[in-house]
């Protein structure tokens, strides 16, 4: 499958590299080509910039958002959450009528660490989309967890955790759930509801942040019991 994965950074990387591998056409989208290829700029986890990052993975195309977006039978959005909503608004033409999978959270950083929530409540990032984009199928996912966990999920407990999902086109949803179980090995993903549903996993960021400060690991999750009816 031909596969457009917006954005480059640490969480793009990831899934451009495991889907790549298993054999799909992957394509990133960025603002400036040129520029995003010579970066020599670390990103936020210290990893090397994506020009070295890149000489080790030159089978992946790298073109604008516009020639990403019409490229792609499907869509991945790993863009900073700050700028996701406008970068798609521009090239809606391109999206419209494909799924798109959004794995961004609007994180704000601009009073330093930890971060907050610039979208949070009555509202998510999830649903600014959608409402932007309503030619296009956005299903919400993968957003709870660490890039490599949502790449490599069997990593962490055998894959024994829970993934979540949100979204307004059943289908759609029932087309991603399949590429997750088949593309990365997820074998626990719970379809929470609509759209809405999503300011739930966007607002597990703080406690995600919390644990993280704990236990100084990115590479946990969660797995959801529940009781059996008796």
């Amino acid at each position: 499958m031909k596969i457009a994965i917006l954005g480059t950074g640490m969480v793009g990387r990831a899934h451009a590299e495991k889907l790549s591998q298993i054999g799909h056409e992957v394509m990133f989208g960025t603002q400036d080509v040129e520029k995003t290829l010579h970066s020599e700029a670390p990103d936020a986890m210290g990893n090397p910039g994506f020009s070295s990052w890149y000489s080790a993975h030159s089978q992946i195309k790298v073109a604008s958002f516009a020639v990403a977006a019409e490229y792609g039978e499907l869509i991945i959005e790993a863009l900073n959450g700050q700028v996701a909503v406008s970068v798609l608004t521009r090239i809606s033409d391109q999206l419209a009528g494909k799924i798109l999978i959004d794995i961004a959270n609007s994180l704000d950083f601009s009073k330093g660490m930890p971060p907050s929530l610039s979208v949070c409540n009555t509202d998510s990032l999830g649903e600014q989309i959608q409402k932007a984009l309503p030619q296009t199928k956005v299903v919400k996912t993968l957003n709870t967890v660490t890039a490599m966990i949502q790449a490599n999920p069997l990593d962490l407990a055998n894959g024994d955790h829970h993934i979540f999902m949100s979204g307004n086109d059943e289908a759609a949803k029932k087309q991603v759930t399949q590429l997750l179980q088949e593309w990365y090995g997820w074998r626990l993903i719970l379809d929470l509801g609509d759209m809405t549903t999503a300011r739930g996993t966007e607002m597990y960021l703080p406690l995600w942040l919390s644990i993280f400060g704990k236990v100084q690991n990115p590479l946990f999750s969660i797995k959801v019991i529940v009781e059996e009816k008796k």
